[in-house]
């Protein structure tokens, strides 16, 4: 259980929109030591401007978390600045739909790159530091939280690429839980699977690299970016609601954090598809007007 957050530092990537910055706000209220990292500099400008005002004591970094010795940097800068962190929000994150196989190489490089081996890498540079630290001290206490989705639970469709990083970010992090109950009892982790909420996820392709940028989208893309900025923007629960759970889990202990309880009865029709060996249930079963329109745009 871990009570006490004032002091201790919080590593966040993607920290310059959406649930980084939130968990970042809710940590500069706690008076924590905050390293904020993202790919959009004027984002990330106006996020450590913002902490700063506020007192907390920032490091501030531009990367791209798909690059692994851009994260390796991070964690040394991190280390040099703060010491070990106690906590670590692997949190950035990038959106895409389509037909599966409309998904170019490019498509898949950048998605994969963000959404899974920048957690791996997040896991990778700040784990053992993290061990470290808690084998000098018998008071410290780690937890590190992935950001998954509802999508690393299910799988919608039109949304197959989105939906194949976020399983594995699911997968990840039950190991991770697993595999550090097996060397420590002072750090633990967690995976944040959201539904629909209000951030800037739908709108990723801002900040797609130059030397991974798709050629002009498909239809079926338009449609899922459409379709996503939609049930992005009608979200009712805030993204600064969701970091107070973030926080309110590790407090507890809590591994899966979910913004929508209520959706995971659709996990559970999926869970069930599994063990009786079904073909997959019709995932606009609760809304078939909405699968109507779907198959009506993609074959006319």
């Amino acid at each position: 259980m871990i009570t006490n957050f004032a002091g201790k530092t919080a590593v966040l990537t993607g920290a310059g929109s959406g649930f980084g910055l939130e968990c970042a706000r809710v940590g500069a209220r706690l008076g924590m030591q905050l390293v904020l990292a993202d790919v959009q500099q004027d984002a990330l400008d106006k996020a450590v401007a913002e902490m700063q005002a506020v007192g907390a004591s920032v490091l501030g970094m531009r990367l791209d978390v798909s690059k692994a010795e851009q994260v390796e940097g991070l964690g040394a800068a991190t280390m040099q600045r703060f010491g070990a962190p106690h906590f670590v929000f692997n949190n950035a994150g990038v959106g895409a739909g389509g037909l599966i196989w409309e998904n170019t190489g490019a498509d898949w490089e950048w998605v994969i790159g963000v959404n899974l081996m920048g957690v791996a890498h997040g896991i990778r540079v700040f784990t053992p530091m993290m061990l470290e630290a808690a084998a000098k001290d018998p008071a410290y206490q780690g937890h590190i939280v992935n950001t998954a989705s509802m999508a690393g639970l299910l799988n919608a469709p039109n949304m197959g690429i989105y939906g194949a990083s976020k399983h594995a970010v699911v997968s990840m992090s039950e190991t991770l839980y697993q595999d550090l109950a097996l060397v420590t009892d002072q750090i633990s982790a967690s995976v944040l699977c959201p539904f629909f909420v209000p951030t800037g996820i739908s709108q990723s392709h801002r900040n797609r690299p130059q030397d991974l940028q798709s050629s002009k989208p498909t239809r079926s893309q338009l449609i899922g970016q459409a379709m996503s900025d939609k049930a992005v923007g009608s979200g009712k629960i805030t993204a600064a609601e969701v970091a107070q759970k973030v926080f309110d889990a590790i407090a507890a202990n809590q591994f899966y954090i979910y913004s929508h309880p209520k959706a995971i009865g659709s996990v559970q029709t999926r869970m069930e598809d599994v063990l009786q060996a079904r073909n997959p249930t019709d995932p606009f079963a609760h809304k078939p007007e909405l699968g109507v329109e779907l198959r009506k745009a993609l074959r006319s």
